[in-house]
């Protein structure tokens, strides 16, 4: 596989790197892709959503007339669904959404989107990802010098909460670590910039 460049923060060059063809040079499988998609967005899901059945409405508890002779249809109680303040029938009720894909299906999935940032000219690669301190303009500086706008996912090797805090004020960009990597933020960014430690990282996971 072609090398890619190695930038510092300022933007400079400084080395390249080859690649894993393994990992970031396979054709990308867009269905497998979809699947790990949609897999991730609903386990996000809190399925929290709930509606009152009849036995949960308050009121109700006597019958509203008697049972022949009135004229009316039979009734047995004011919360049955068909009255105004009645309960719902077979509304919705706390539940879980999640399910999981198989385990070689999620390998496909995140290797084809690897490789699908290298296709799109998408990946950049830093040699070191660092500031000394929490600041929000290092990082900003940094994701300008790379040429990065709008979305951008920054990768990192081992959590640096320095890096964190500080790209946590930027719109639009998040950061990660190798062992949180998903193939819903890898897609969903313009730029997918990863420290050289991490690629290193990636490549011993999923090689």
């Amino acid at each position: 596989m072609e090398k890619i460049q190695v930038l510092n923060m300022a933007g400079t060059e400084v080395s390249q790197m080859e690649l894993s063809a393994e990992v970031f040079g396979i054709e990308p499988n867009q269905a497998v892709m979809h699947a790990a998609v949609v897999n991730y967005l609903a386990n996000q899901r809190q399925g929290t959503q709930s509606t009152l059945t009849r036995t949960e409405v308050s009121g109700g508890g006597r019958k509203p007339w008697k049972q022949k002779g009135t004229g009316h249809a039979r009734q047995g109680s004011t919360r049955a669904p068909q009255w105004t303040h009645g309960g719902i029938a077979l509304g919705p009720k706390p539940r879980s959404y999640r399910y999981s894909l198989n385990r070689k299906v999620k390998r496909l999935a995140m290797k084809s989107a690897l490789s699908s940032k290298v296709l799109e000219k998408e990946l950049i690669i830093i040699d070191r990802i660092e500031t000394a301190e929490f600041k929000t303009k290092n990082i900003a500086g940094m994701l300008k010098a790379v040429g990065s706008q709008g979305k951008a996912l920054i990768v990192l090797p081992e959590v640096d909460q320095k890096v964190i805090k500080s790209a946590a004020n930027i719109p639009g960009v998040k950061t990660a670590q190798v062992n949180t990597l998903n193939v819903y933020d890898i897609l969903n960014c313009d730029r997918f910039i990863v420290a050289a430690d991490a690629v290193k990282k990636i490549e011993e996971v999923y090689a």
